[in-house]
């Protein structure tokens, strides 16, 4: 397994990404989905790295850079062909230790709410994210929810 930063030329990235945020759009209510695009993850506060499994890119994950040492954590997929094998938990960490080599000392994200979002919901809270208020543009809903890590 390699971790590093994502060339978003890729067609492989580029198709993970697209699959992302189709399953976000269908998962979530009309106007609650905040998955960014291709075009939203080119953006300079953004970082974007792919896991590559024999070649394969098993997942995909962001930091947005928010200013005042705050980051939000972004686009955590894993490829269908590649989910239980501990590939997005290690992700996290490596996008973690980034966030840390840069300053950042809270970390948030925006996520959904439902079965869907459970798996995701359980890898964020057993690496220490406690859902808190809203941040940025975010407003909390019955769908949606905000959690935060702090960094030390």
């Amino acid at each position: 397994m390699i971790i590093a930063l994502a060339d978003l030329g890729d067609a492989d990235v580029q198709a993970l990404i697209a699959f992302h945020q189709q399953a976000m759009q269908a998962g979530s209510p009309p106007g609650l989905s905040f998955a960014l695009d291709l075009s939203g993850l080119a953006d300079p506060v953004v970082s974007v790295w792919a896991v590559r499994v024999d070649d394969r890119v098993a997942a995909i994950g962001a930091l947005k850079l928010l200013g005042g040492g705050q980051a939000e954590l972004k686009s955590m997929r894993t490829h269908p062909d590649f989910l239980r094998r501990g590939i997005a938990a290690q992700l996290l960490e490596a996008i973690i230790d980034h966030a840390r080599s840069q300053a950042i000392t809270r970390l948030s994200l925006e996520t959904g709410g439902g079965p869907a979002f459970d798996p995701a919901l359980a890898l964020y809270r057993k690496r220490g994210f406690v859902n808190g208020a809203a941040f940025g543009d975010y407003v909390l809903t019955d769908f949606n929810q905000c959690l935060h890590l702090t960094l030390v």
